[in-house]
């Protein structure tokens, strides 16, 4: 059986004309927008329209004009490959790399079984769901029937929340734990998609939860814990409490955040946690200002990657 690993992501914009093609696409995605494919694209539009140019200003400004996502993905996908003797190929969900074209390669070279490793901790179906759903459409566009294995969400995974702390501690050297509040910054969802059973909110708390018993069990002594959610889009109800607003009203002017629902920094990490949120603690003063890195293409991540693909085809 010839087998292939595919990484699942959202992607991010390679470019500055790729940064409306990201919004469109994302904003046609029935699981972003559950409504009918007539109000979706209306709705779609609009939001597209009052963002495109500001984000494009961000990208130009902040981002040297891409996003770090793609490149960072290819040599994670490079060490994956010294690593494991398949094909290792990235599917990104609204800009290239599209899963079509490497889906076609695997095809054509005979791979029958496909692994499908979400880059998502958590469990939505706004992110593992939208992406699987993805790869089986472009399957069947293909006319390709090759077996394939899901890889199930890590969000409470021992080695997972290993590294979530290593990161955490990586960020902050010397400093001293227990002068310091950590913020975990988990993307946001609208209230309505998690009322229609997505089980994302209560995965997120999950990995709260095993988060706060390891670093107790290594004692490691946050001043306070805290789960924010960041990212809202338009005025409906979204997840709360909200990054800025819990950034706004400091209870301890030291802060560390970690970006609780990523694998790899991105513009919501890099611009928005690290520029954005940053130039608001500027404002209000805070002591120290800390935004610790995603797993990106860390030798650990690689490992983790390979441990769970090892269990999926056992």
């Amino acid at each position: 059986m010839k087998r292939a690993l595919i990484l699942l992501n959202m992607g991010g914009a390679n470019s500055i004309d790729e940064v409306e093609l990201f919004l469109k696409n994302m904003f046609s995605d029935k699981n972003i927008l559950p409504t009918n494919s007539f109000l979706r694209k209306i709705i779609g539009t609009i939001i597209v329209k009052k963002r495109v140019d500001e984000v494009k200003g961000n990208f130009i400004k902040y981002l040297n004009g891409k996003s770090p996502l793609t490149d960072t993905t290819n040599r994670l996908i490079e060490k994956l490959k010294e690593r494991l003797d398949i094909e290792v190929a990235p599917a990104m969900r609204y800009v290239p790399p599209f899963a079509s074209t490497e889906l076609k390669k695997f095809r054509d070279s005979g791979v029958t079984e496909l692994i499908l490793f979400p880059m998502y901790p958590q469990y939505s179906t706004t992110t593992t769901l939208s992406s699987i759903q993805d790869i089986e459409y472009r399957l069947k566009e293909l006319n390709y029937s090759p077996k394939i294995r899901v890889i199930e969400p890590y969000y409470d995974d021992y080695d997972y929340i290993a590294m979530i702390t290593e990161k955490i501690m990586e960020a902050m050297g010397d400093r001293d734990t227990r002068e310091y509040n950590l913020i975990l910054s988990a993307h946001g969802l609208p209230i309505n998609i998690i009322k229609n059973g997505d089980p994302y909110e209560k995965q997120i708390e999950a990995n709260l939860s095993a988060l706060k018993i390891y670093l107790k069990s290594k004692n490691i002594i946050f001043k306070d814990i805290k789960l924010v959610y960041q990212s809202k889009v338009g005025n409906s109800s979204w997840l709360e409490p909200s990054l800025i607003d819990t950034i706004r009203v400091p209870y301890n002017r030291k802060l560390i955040i970690y970006p609780l629902s990523f694998t790899i920094d991105n513009s919501e990490t890099i611009f928005e946690l690290d520029i954005e949120t940053r130039e608001i603690a500027n404002k209000i003063k805070y002591q120290d200002f800390i935004v610790a890195k995603c797993f990106n293409d860390s030798d650990e991540f690689v490992d983790f990657i390979i441990k769970k693909y090892n269990r999926a085809i056992k």
